[in-house]
């Protein structure tokens, strides 16, 4: 495993507030309900939540733009939204955190993604989702790919968030791609399932096991068929490099003409692995932007995760928490 010093980490993210990342991807808010339930409905034999109090937080590519604010850094935020309700309330939560929302595009009939967590005595009971998974439309892709090529020159790195909500159309993906070789900027990637195979000269490439098994119709139990499926996604993706995530495993760094890199999990308390991919991916790209090698920004990024995972719900972190995470390794 890569050795890094706390004082070459702490150089490393001293410079993340230089850095400026542009964000594409599928925009979120996460909704929490939280209550109690103390008796059974006698409509149906269900329990009766009595709410005791409501949260919004920002998901998807928002919560990453906003992990990277909370990290020091800069974020641009591309994206699409309906015109609702939902959509005032994303906006609310954005400026709140003071991330910047004219790379907003509103699309008329389409859903605002909103995810409802219902929590029960501090366990997650169900979730509900209102969303569109279609492809934008048109005008909305002419919309994003201008923001695109106007943005990509004030920005040190091009980070796609890709949650299959229909933003990462075939023309956007290409438009995004070509203006960051055109640039000559850094692309960092977290993929879904769909386009999975056409990133393809990218900088970074981080999906998890479940997404890699999907792409290559590959069963990864062991860490051997693991090391496989990376070698072969870094040859099919032409990246500098692919991080493979793997829960309690940790994670896998392939690099063309270099040995794998494992990285262990930081043993801690795991309270809750929502948005932990999304601190992952945001971290990397600072740190790739602020000057490391690859080997240190997983290294980082792993630590950033592991304070992630000890909060609860979707959390982003602080330059403070992640050096005193480092500091205690």
């Amino acid at each position: 495993m890569t050795k890094l010093s706390y004082k070459r980490a702490g150089d490393i993210i001293s410079k993340f507030s230089r850095a400026r990342v542009l964000v594409l991807g599928d925009l979120m808010l996460d909704e929490y309900i939280f209550g109690r339930v103390s008796r059974i409905s006698p409509e149906a034999p269900v329990p009766v939540l009595e709410v005791e109090s409501e949260k919004l937080i920002l998901g998807g590519a928002a919560n990453v733009a906003w992990n990277i604010k909370a990290l020091g850094g800069q974020a641009y935020l591309i994206g699409v939204m309906g015109r609702d309700r939902a959509r005032q309330l994303l906006i609310k939560e954005l400026q709140s955190k003071e991330l910047p929302t004219k790379g907003l595009v509103e699309e008329r009939g389409r859903h605002t993604t909103v995810k409802t967590r219902i929590v029960a005595h501090r366990q997650q009971v169900i979730r509900v989702d209102r969303e569109h998974s279609r492809d934008i439309s048109p005008a909305s892709e002419k919309r994003i790919v201008k923001i695109l090529w106007e943005e990509m020159p004030r920005c040190q790195a091009l980070l796609i968030e890709d949650y299959n909500k229909g933003l990462v159309t075939s023309r956007v993906l290409h438009e995004a791609l070509e203006a960051a070789r055109y640039h000559r900027r850094l692309v960092t990637v977290d993929p879904k399932f769909n386009h999975f195979l056409e990133f393809k000269g990218v900088s970074l490439f981080k999906p998890n096991v479940l997404e890699t098994e999907r792409a290559l119709g590959l069963t990864l139990k062991t860490e051997e068929e693991i090391l496989k499926a990376g070698r072969l996604l870094l040859d099919r993706i032409e990246a500098e490099a692919v991080l493979i995530t793997a829960g309690e495993k940790g994670m896998y760094l392939f690099q063309p003409s270099r040995s794998t890199q494992h990285i262990p999990t930081v043993a801690r308390e795991v309270y809750d692995v929502s948005g932990a991919g999304d601190t992952v991916i945001a971290t990397i790209t600072l740190a790739l932007a602020s000057g490391s090698s690859y080997q240190e920004a997983a290294v980082i990024a792993n630590h950033a995760a592991g304070v992630e995972v000890s909060k609860f719900g979707v959390a982003a972190i602080s330059p403070k928490e992640l050096m005193e995470a480092l500091r205690n390794w």
